[in-house]
């Protein structure tokens, strides 16, 4: 792209057959829609003991509780991980979910390829804690990691889908409060947008095999109480200011519903002078880089390597470095 826009870069192709049947199988799975009163602190408990049954986590990742300014929180580490970096990790699941195995797994698949620790708060969830609860701890951790000697030069904040969110959220109010900033953040398919007006919301809601509409519009009903917040920039980050941002990575697929939350995000960035970058990937579905089997993850990992080594002072460890892009 020229200098009056962001670089955007659309992946070619059509995505692998494991993704198309990872596809198949997802819609297949379906539910269909969620009841307006649906329950999700029920529905949580379901997913995590999927998630704790089905998602076994390699035993060389160290998993360590700790506590940051109150907020529960978990330090994953492996035996590439190396003292002084710190990967802030806010994990997605439309600020009502959790997977625990799942996240500290793709955490894990990071920091091996970065040389880092990852730190992964357990954020309070709606709806038994609606909004300002998810960014008032995600923000209460950054402040917990600067006061415990993080050096923000060697620290990256990165987020999928509602983490996405949180970690532009925790970049904003750092911003507001005069507070050190990350060396840049990693946003996976980020939902920035509670008034759900992107174009990609209509355009790929039969294209989408995780989500729909009305789906969605559950969700935000039980985080958020009132539509008067909707555009609040702790809600929705993209109505936030982004000058002073540091560099921005994002990730969406190109058929997904929130495809557009990370145009515009980028965007909005871009017009604020903030280095950003932004890869539609075809053939995906939602948060894709954290199913490890299939090739694209390897490949937006390695993107996502490449973005942060040449942003940090970080050096990747022997034999994990991404190769450069040609």
């Amino acid at each position: 792209m020229d200098g009056d826009e962001p670089r955007i870069r659309v992946i070619e192709g059509r995505g692998s057959w494991r993704s198309r049947a990872l596809i198949a199988l997802l819609r297949l799975a379906s539910r269909g829609p969620l009841p307006l009163d649906a329950d999700l602190a029920a529905l949580r408990r379901r997913y995590e003991t999927m998630d704790a049954r089905h998602f076994p986590l390699d035993p060389a990742v160290r998993r360590e509780p700790v506590r940051c300014n109150g907020v529960a929180a978990e330090w994953i580490s492996v035996p590439e991980s190396r003292p002084g970096r710190t990967l802030l990790y806010l994990h997605g699941g439309s600020f009502a979910f959790r997977f625990p195995n799942t996240h500290a797994a793709f955490a894990a698949r990071l920091c091996r390829r970065l040389g880092t620790r990852a730190l992964i708060p357990d954020y309070r969830l709606a709806p038994e804690h609606p909004f300002p609860a998810a960014p008032d701890d995600c923000h209460a951790t950054w402040r917990w990691l600067l006061a415990n000697g993080c050096d923000p030069a060697d620290s990256v904040f990165a987020g999928d889908s509602a983490g996405g969110n949180l970690a532009l959220v925790t970049l904003h109010r750092a911003c507001r409060a005069g507070e050190p900033l990350p060396a840049c953040a990693v946003l996976l398919s980020p939902a920035v947008d509670c008034t759900m007006t992107s174009p990609s919301m209509v355009e790929n809601e039969d294209r989408d095999p995780l989500f729909q509409l009305r789906n969605l519009l559950v969700f935000r009903r039980h985080y958020v109480a009132s539509p008067s917040l909707y555009t609040n920039p702790d809600v929705s980050p993209l109505f936030a200011d982004f000058h002073g941002f540091p560099p921005l990575f994002l990730q969406a697929g190109l058929a997904e519903m929130l495809r557009d939350e990370a145009l515009r995000t980028a965007q909005k960035a871009h017009a604020a002078g903030v280095d950003v970058e932004l890869e539609l990937w075809p053939g995906t579905v939602h948060a894709f880089q954290i199913a490890s089997f299939l090739p694209e993850a390897g490949l937006a990992v390695d993107e996502i390597v490449r973005f942060v080594l040449a942003r940090t002072r970080w050096e990747s460890p022997a034999g994990a470095g991404a190769p450069p892009r040609p």
